[in-house]
């Protein structure tokens, strides 16, 4: 509720002839400006009713105060707001006349906003405050699915589907207004939502627009299919990309100002049957805390990298599948390590978060340009620490190994499913299992799962089976403690908010090297690196369930 408006939220109660007391100035000063706002803070404390708080801000604004609205409108007050006009300002029309139109907002505090609907609509406009809840599900019931496109003109893609568009034509579609309005407005809701991508997919008979929120996929309200040309042309167009290719896949980079702030997006396009594809990864690093100390690391685990990131040379390794958030663990690595008085190098596949002090390089391969040349031409440049994005082939793993052997620390990633069979995949690469127990310092595994959401935890008993898979005995009174998420607004009613580590760090003990060097299998090395002390991600991932951090599910998903 208010989320951005704190400082006004508190303002408004403590000038308020009621005022707030002690207790919300406790509140004010606890507040971390992380998490849920203010104003969701001190309705949950009980400090202030909901109701009481519309009243409140509505006297602040000199606004009308609605505490509840009708489940929908009339299609009379429906028609009073173009819908592109209601989802791009967040309000909807409460009440039509010859002299004015009421109107109630998302966001009261939005700048401009009063003077752009008068001016866009040419009357008077009577504001409201009303329920943000009951705002949004009519702005969904009726200016959601595409409606913000009914009425407008069809684009000229949508008029001529077999035209040969030239690059003129293209041009003209990304910079229509309403293309430029809707482009933005998506962009806008997926930073708000905390989406890490934004898939743009064509098909026969739908425009469909997916974000990928705490690692998986929801549906965002579909534009019509007529929309899939002009709007990827117009993706196109902000990343630089040649805007006439629709035949090749091509990435590119842009940086837009979102939610207040500046986000970097890298964007790739893929010929599809139906048209091209886009996914947009969003690169916010002002969401992103590259700091070990954020990473969510148990204090004995993160000691540990520490160690071995202060350590003069070898190898540290990072491994899990895609998504897993090593390249995040690598940065935070390197912000660590990033004084004047060390010379740090990357290459990268693409370079994601621009860290000022190191010389970051991305792969070119259409240039010849790949992790084992730049790895090779960066041993003669005169580093101390050396990040490669990650080892693909033996060429580049051999460059590793040496570039450890001669002093060097190397930070990389591998896709593997556990640490131990990072060792072994090296070695399915053909490094020597010599060179590996001389050089392999650590490999930490890691996962993301989903965070139960604060807001709404309550207490659970998880299916039998779910218990057996986890190794645990039945449940009976008092054995286990679980959680799960009900659903609430801050969530999006998943039952999840924010995301969580498991880590699971095998470091080399002189026991670890023998089992190498004598050519142990898999389960061996396992087995010795449980011996010294590894927590395996399933153990790290049982101790977050009973501390009520995540499901059972979330752990049997992931580990």
């Amino acid at each position: 509720m208010y989320e951005g408006h704190d400082q006004a939220i508190y303002d408004i109660l403590s000038a308020h002839p009621a005022g707030g007391g002690t207790a919300l100035q406790d509140a004010w000063r606890q507040h971390t400006g992380t998490g849920p706002s203010f104003a969701s803070v001190v309705v949950e404390q009980g400090l202030i009713t909901p109701a009481e708080l519309l009243a409140r801000v509505a006297q602040h604004l000199g606004w009308g105060c609605a505490a509840s609205l009708p489940d929908s409108l009339s299609p009379e007050v429906v028609a009073a707001l173009e819908p592109g006009l209601a989802r791009v300002h967040q309000i909807v029309p409460l009440a039509v006349s010859a002299e004015a139109v009421t109107v109630a907002a998302l966001d009261p505090f939005k700048q401009h906003l009063r003077e752009d609907l008068a001016f866009a609509l040419g009357v008077n406009v009577v504001w409201v405050v009303a329920p943000p809840e009951q705002i949004t599900g009519l702005l969904r019931k009726h200016y959601g699915e595409g409606a913000a496109w009914e009425g407008a003109p069809l684009p000229l893609a949508a008029e001529k589907p077999d035209v040969a568009l030239t690059e003129t034509d293209l041009e003209k579609l990304a910079g229509q207004p309403p293309i430029i309005r809707f482009v933005n407005l998506v962009l806008a809701q997926a930073v708000r939502d905390r989406a890490s991508d934004i898939h743009f997919e064509p098909f026969a008979d739908e425009f469909r627009i997916r974000c990928r929120v705490d690692g998986t996929l929801k549906d965002l309200p579909p534009p019509p299919v007529s929309l899939a040309l002009p709007v990827i042309s117009r993706i196109k167009v902000l990343a630089n990309l040649n805007i006439a290719e629709r035949r090749l896949p091509q990435d590119g980079r842009m940086r837009l100002p979102l939610g207040g702030r500046t986000v970097d997006l890298r964007v790739s396009t893929l010929p599809t049957q139906f048209g091209e594809s886009a996914v947009l990864r969003i690169l916010d690093q002002s969401a992103v805390r590259l700091d070990l100390g954020q990473l969510g690391m148990p204090a004995t685990v993160r000691a540990a990298v520490e160690d071995v990131i202060r350590g003069p040379h070898g190898i540290f390794i990072v491994t899990g599948p895609t998504g897993s958030g090593k390249t995040t663990t690598l940065y935070s690595c390197l912000r660590e390590l990033n004084t004047p008085d060390v010379k740090l190098l990357s290459v990268e596949d693409p370079v994601e978060y621009e860290i000022e002090g190191i010389m970051q390089v991305p792969v070119n391969v259409p240039a010849g340009l790949g992790f084992a040349r730049a790895l090779r031409t960066f041993l003669r440049q005169d580093p101390d620490i050396v990040m490669v994005g990650e080892i693909r082939d033996a060429e580049t793993a051999h460059i590793a190994i040496q570039a450890a052997l001669t002093g060097h620390l190397v930070l990389t990633t591998l896709h593997t499913n556990d640490a131990a069979s990072a060792v072994t995949r090296l070695i399915d690469m053909g490094i020597e299992p010599f060179l590996l127990a001389s050089t392999v310092e650590a490999v930490l595994a890691q996962r993301l799962l989903r965070r139960i959401c604060p807001r709404c935890r309550v207490g659970h008993v998880p299916a039998q089976a779910l218990l057996r898979q986890l190794g645990l005995p039945p449940k009976t009174d008092g054995d286990w403690c679980f959680f799960a998420g009900a659903g609430c607004a801050d969530c999006q009613q998943t039952g999840y908010r924010g995301r969580l580590g498991l880590f699971e760090l095998l470091t080399a003990t002189e026991a670890f090297r023998d089992r190498v060097v004598q050519g142990a299998s898999l389960v061996e090395i396992r087995q010795q690196a449980v011996a010294d002390g590894l927590v395996s991600l399933r153990e790290a991932g049982l101790a977050a369930i009973l501390a009520g951090e995540t499901t059972a599910e979330e752990v049997l998903k992931y580990t």
